[in-house]
């Protein structure tokens, strides 16, 4: 397995796949299913190159051809292959990235040059001493009981601070460009910051609020 550590060794070219909603974030692991014919042909290609990485952006709207400014460099860390001619893969974040250029290729599946220049501490262990970690909890246990949403509170209350913060963005419906906000934070502490500022406007805009908390 090839694990990126030096900003120098990551792909100057990479395959992108634009999804509206779908964020990945450096440290987590996002599932997908492909099933349209490019993006197919797409992990194929990815999977016969020695990074095995492709680029999740969004879109700068829904069916816009413009891609959002900011994606993030993704490797492909476990694959199936369906009957139907399809893959379930899981992404494992590596590194965020702007979009210097896009490419003109002979490729069904887009291309572009990534910019990393701008988050290399994205390889780089991240510090969360500062955040406060029982505010972060009571607004997840909050959001969670004024959305009706069913998890699994002990595994939540046990997830490390970064991988709490970073999967919110990825599994918390947030709207897409709430989601984008997330992913160009800077930094694990000002993504906490927008992170709570978040779950703070669904809490206080819920016309059913209640001020007990779950038990």
């Amino acid at each position: 397995m090839i694990k990126h550590t030096d900003i120098e060794l990551l792909p100057k070219k990479v395959a992108i796949f634009p999804l509206t909603g779908a964020v990945l974030f450096p440290g987590t692991q996002l599932p997908l299913n492909i099933f349209e014919p490019r993006y197919v042909q797409m992990i194929d290609d990815a999977l016969a190159s020695p990074g095995r990485v492709i680029g999740m952006i969004q879109p700068s709207k829904p069916g816009e051809k413009t891609l959002k400014k900011v994606g993030c460099l993704g490797r492909i860390s476990t694959f199936n292959e369906a009957e139907d001619n399809r893959y379930l893969i899981t992404l494992s974040g590596s590194i965020r990235f702007q979009v210097k250029e896009e490419l003109n290729t002979t490729t069904p599946y887009r291309q572009i040059m990534p910019n990393y220049d701008q988050y290399e501490s994205d390889l780089k262990p991240q510090h969360v001493e500062s955040i406060d970690r029982s505010k972060l909890l009571a607004l997840v246990k909050k959001y969670l009981e004024i959305r009706k949403i069913m998890a699994d509170w002990e595994i939540i209350k046990d997830t490390p601070t970064e991988q709490l913060i970073n999967y919110s963005g990825i599994l918390v419906p947030f709207t897409a460009e709430e989601k984008q906000l997330l992913l160009e934070s800077k930094t694990i502490i000002t993504r906490s910051h927008v992170l709570e500022a978040l779950y703070q406007s669904y809490i206080f805009d819920s016309p059913g609020e209640k001020s007990d908390q779950l038990h």
